[in-house]
Order: structure tokens, then C-alpha cells, then sequence
């Protein structure tokens, strides 16, 4: 086995947060050897599987001042060039960014205006090693190397568990979601900085990119809110009757000219519909009629069935009001509508 003189970790993939040295067994060191620890990297010196020392930034020379620990493992023969075996595990200290996490199946919601939802939820976060040390012992043990794709998974699962709790103490509404977005992110962080602390990490930051419902519960969303634009349904029922119209002079169900003149008969017909519709709609109300044997309201004489005026002394039984057209009683002096005086 060879004595590595100089130890370190050059070609760093955007990926990769531990890399040992070497990658596989252990390495052949003497005291002396050159350890270069690069910016934004922190090298743990490891031997028989118990981490010795950590080193910061820069070149280092392996002696018993910065490795107490070997005086008593290798002892100093021979000048202090005896060979001794150990691993170096460079850790990489930079922020980790743009890590994924999201929900591979719905999560039950109790919402308080629609009932039992179930929603989907994804988002980013980032994530540096902050005990490296730690990170190492715990986590990486003798891998010859660890990415952020090795514990992903794990960290997915623990992001779900308290995003989950988080969410159901909410609440809240799927409708109130979407403005609660950047309180939740903050909240979920707070929540799991333990957990990543555990491992010798830190949850840097954390967001929710979107909180969805399934497709079906959507679409009844998209139906209330449509019914709610709608407003008067009158008005919404003639649209769409001249709509159909339309569509059905343009579009014949049947070939040539006689599916014209059936789309055309159809639009017609269609027409007509909406065309008495309106004219029943925007005809006045008529005067009621006098029932039989009622007083006229100026000589109290008996009317005879159905008389708007007396025969009597003619005067007129109902008035309607020339402002609004809104019909009163003959002896009402204003219109109870809209206050108009009634002549």
C-alpha cells in the first residue's frame, strides 16, 4: 500500500457532500503528510473507525499537535516516519441548494368549508452540513462517498411528517391557503430544525411551491366559483338560449343544405323561446282585477267582477305609477315602490 504524502479533495461535484481518502480501505499516512482543506470544505481525520480530529480550511501538517489522538495509537518510532493507516472524510460546508421534497400521495386535510379534502404539496429547501463530525459518525460511517441523492429520501420523509402535523393545525381552508404560504414555510422550518440538527445539518431555508387539491376536487371548486360569477340566473339562462342559437346556425347537425335548415330551424325556434321569454319578462303587471261585489274606493258602491273603474262615479279602482309602473291601490296618494305621487 502507498503512502499518500498529500491528501485532498480538488474535483468537488455540485452533488456530492462527503468524500473520503481513500475511497475504499484505509490509506497509508506518516506523520509529515500535507492535508489541503479547500474553502467551503472540512476534512475529519478518522482511524479504526473513531473520528480524531477536524480540520478547517487550509494546508495542514499531520503531527502529533493537531493529531494528539495517534501518540497513543501508532506510537513515535523511528524518527516519526512509521506508517499508519486512517481515513480522511473531506466533508463539503456549502449551502446545498434547490433539494426537493413533495408528497407521493395525498394528504387528508380537514378543511373548514369544504369538508375532508385530500392535497398535494411540494416544494424546495436547502440544506448545509453544520457538525460535520457528526454528519460523518451518524450518517456517512465508511462510505467512500455520500451525495445529496443518498439522503434524500430521508429527508423527504421527515419534511412530510411535520409538514403533515403542521398542516392539520392549521385550521384553515384550501381557499385560505394561498396567503398563508409564507407563514407556513417559516413555520415548517422552525419545526424542523431539531431534526436536522440531529444529523449535523442545518435547514437553511424552506419553501411551498404549491398546496393543490386532486383533479376531481378542483373541479368542483371551478363549478362554485363559475355558479358564483354567473350572478342573475335569468339573464344567464337568455345568454345562453341566443349562445345555443348561434351555435346551432353555424354548426348543423346535418350535411349539406338540409342540415343548414335544420340547424336554422333550430336556431329559430330556439329564438323564439328567448324572444317570448324577454317580451313575458318586460311586459308591465297589470292592474288587478275587482272582485265581485267589492266597494268602489270613492262611493262604496258594489263593482261588478273585474271593474278598474267604478260605474257608479267612474272613479279608478287601482292607480299605476308613471316613474317605475308599479300599480297601487286607487286611494294611495304615493307609489309604495319607489315614493312617487300618484295622480
Amino acid at each position: 500500500m502507498a503512502i499518500i504524502d498529500l491528501i485532498q479533495w480538488p474535483n468537488e461535484q455540485p452533488d456530492q457532500i462527503v468524500h473520503r481518502v481513500p475511497e475504499r480501505g484505509s490509506g497509508e499516512f506518516v506523520l509529515g503528510s500535507q492535508l489541503v482543506v479547500r474553502e467551503s470544505q472540512a476534512a475529519v481525520f478518522v482511524r479504526d473507525g473513531k473520528a480524531l480530529d477536524t480540520f478547517d480550511a487550509g494546508r495542514h501538517t499531520l503531527s502529533t499537535n493537531n493529531i494528539p489522538l495517534l501518540t497513543g495509537l501508532i506510537g513515535i518510532p523511528f524518527g516519526g516516519t512509521s506508517p499508519f493507516t486512517a481515513e480522511v472524510y473531506f466533508v463539503a460546508m456549502r449551502e446545498f441548494i434547490g433539494l426537493k421534497w413533495g408528497t407521493t400521495q395525498p394528504l387528508t386535510f380537514r378543511d373548514s368549508d369544504l369538508g375532508m379534502v385530500r392535497l398535494r404539496a411540494f416544494g424546495t429547501y436547502s440544506m448545509q452540513v453544520e457538525n460535520p463530525q457528526m454528519f460523518v459518525t451518524h450518517i456517512v460511517g465508511t462510505s467512500g462517498g455520500f451525495s445529496t441523492s443518498a439522503i434524500d429520501d430521508f429527508l423527504r420523509s421527515i419534511i412530510l411528517n411535520e409538514f403533515n402535523d403542521l398542516l392539520g393545525k392549521s385550521h384553515a381552508s384550501l381557499l385560505d391557503i394561498p396567503g398563508m404560504t409564507m407563514d407556513l414555510s417559516n413555520a415548517a422550518r422552525l419545526a424542523l430544525a431539531d431534526d436536522f440538527q440531529r444529523l449535523g445539518l442545518r435547514l437553511v431555508s424552506f419553501q411551498i411551491e404549491a398546496i393543490t387539491p386532486p383533479e376531481d376536487v378542483q373541479k368542483r371548486i371551478d363549478e362554485r366559483s363559475g355558479m358564483a360569477a354567473i350572478g342573475d340566473m335569468q339573464t344567464y339562462t337568455q345568454f345562453q338560449t341566443a349562445q345555443a342559437m348561434r351555435d346551432a346556425a353555424q354548426n348543423p347537425s346535418g350535411g349539406g343544405a338540409a342540415g343548414i335548415g335544420v340547424g336554422l330551424g333550430a336556431g329559430a325556434a330556439m329564438g323564439q323561446a328567448m324572444a317570448g321569454a324577454l317580451s313575458q319578462a318586460s311586459q308591465p303587471q297589470a292592474a288587478p282585477a275587482a272582485p265581485v261585489g267589492a266597494p268602489c274606493v270613492n262611493c262604496g258602491k258594489p263593482l261588478p267582477a273585474g271593474a278598474n273603474f267604478c260605474p257608479e262615479c267612474g272613479s279608478a279602482q287601482s292607480k299605476t305609477c308613471a316613474k317605475c309602473g308599479a300599480v297601487s291601490a286607487g286611494t294611495a296618494k304615493f307609489c309604495a315602490e319607489c315614493g312617487q305621487p300618484l295622480s
